[in-house]
């Protein structure tokens, strides 16, 4: 069985050798550098990696990885689309092939570590499904580019990982004209117009980012549940942004009602009654939001609904609320999730009265 990556660089010479060293059970790996001035090419060659280089103008993440693909063997079995940032988990091969001759599929999803902590302990973690069969599969969208297949596909889930270690340093400043560009090209594309909702957000755009959420919504293909109360909370952030509080609470609320299987719009709605010292209500919501146990497997898990921050919230509304042993206990699990932060020592220090008989 032939296995082959492949993947687009620009300026990552820092990764190459780890990318390297976790890609190399595959049979071959191609990499379309598309304009490093610094060691990338060099070092990758020096790997024995297969190189080619090209310029793409004008700059589409979709073009990029097609020109790519298409330097892939007709022979090869598996494609494995990879970024030099990201990391197999060693023995990745070996599964792979098992589940891909057993079960014949075109495409595989697998975990995808998109970031962890310190220690190496993911953080936030969804199934990603970049690899797949070498015929009928080509890129779509100039950013936030999805694999796209021409036939019937058929997927299965292989308990393989792969960890990302991004470059914080890296700029994002093409991915909002792009995505702006991806939005005109298909303006119907619910997730292209969640992404740049978002991306409006994270500019402080908020304006824009709720005339493009409310599109997003309103859009007969956005059916998904997950990603509607994503796009929900994000208008409860933009509002509260412009001072529009209830208006922030109407969408937080929304949240919660669209996806009550999901923690994220619990916590967020219960952040803002923290905020506005309405405690029993913030206590309520988290009571519901921590007997969800089970984190999504989808890009929309975000951290602070399950990290340290989570319980530090719940021990703050619990105390206020007068359930001072909970409290204790869940200001103990931050402790033990992130010991470093001094003000969690310091409220359980301050709740251990309450307490005692």
């Amino acid at each position: 069985m032939k296995i082959v990556v492949y993947t687009i660089s620009k300026n990552e010479e820092k990764f190459v050798s780890r990318f390297v060293n976790s890609m190399n059970e595959a049979d071959e790996i191609i990499v379309l550098d598309t304009g490093s001035t610094d060691k990338t090419v060099a070092k990758l060659k020096e790997y024995g990696v297969t190189v080619y280089e090209k310029k793409i103008i004008p700059w589409r993440f979709d073009t990029a990885r097609n020109e790519c693909l298409a330097y892939v063997p007709e022979d090869t079995d598996i494609c494995i689309a990879a970024d030099l940032d990201e990391v197999f988990v060693p023995g990745w091969r070996q599964t792979l092939e098992e589940y891909w001759q057993k079960e014949k599929p075109t495409r595989v999803k697998y975990t995808y570590n998109w970031k962890l902590d310190e220690e190496g302990n993911p953080k936030v973690t969804f199934l990603a499904n970049k690899i797949h069969s070498r015929q009928n599969y080509h890129w779509q969208n100039a950013v936030h580019e999805i694999l796209v297949s021409n036939e019937e596909e058929k997927e299965i889930e292989v308990p393989i990982t792969l960890n990302h270690y991004p470059d914080p340093t890296k700029s994002r400043s093409s991915y909002l004209p792009l995505l702006e560009i991806s939005v005109v090209e298909d303006p119907e594309n619910d997730r292209n117009l969640h992404y740049l909702g978002r991306e409006y957000m994270f500019y402080r755009r908020y304006d824009d980012s709720i005339k493009t959420l409310h599109k997003h919504l309103n859009c007969k293909n956005a059916t998904w549940k997950d990603e509607r109360c994503a796009s929900m909370r994000f208008l409860g952030r933009d509002y509260e942004a412009k001072g529009f509080l209830e208006e922030a609470e109407d969408w937080w609320q929304r949240a919660v009602k669209e996806a009550p299987y999901l923690r994220e719009g619990y916590v967020e709605l219960a952040s803002l009654y923290v905020r506005q010292n309405r405690y029993n209500e913030a206590y309520e919501l988290l009571t519901k939001a921590y007997q969800i146990k089970e984190k999504s497997k989808s890009y929309i898990n975000e951290e602070f609904a399950w990290d340290d921050s989570f319980y530090d919230l719940f021990s703050l509304a619990a105390f206020y609320a007068g359930h001072y042993n909970e409290a204790l206990f869940y200001v103990k699990e931050a402790i033990n999730l992130n010991p470093k932060e001094e003000r969690y020592q310091k409220n359980y220090e301050l709740m251990l009265p309450y307490t005692m008989d």
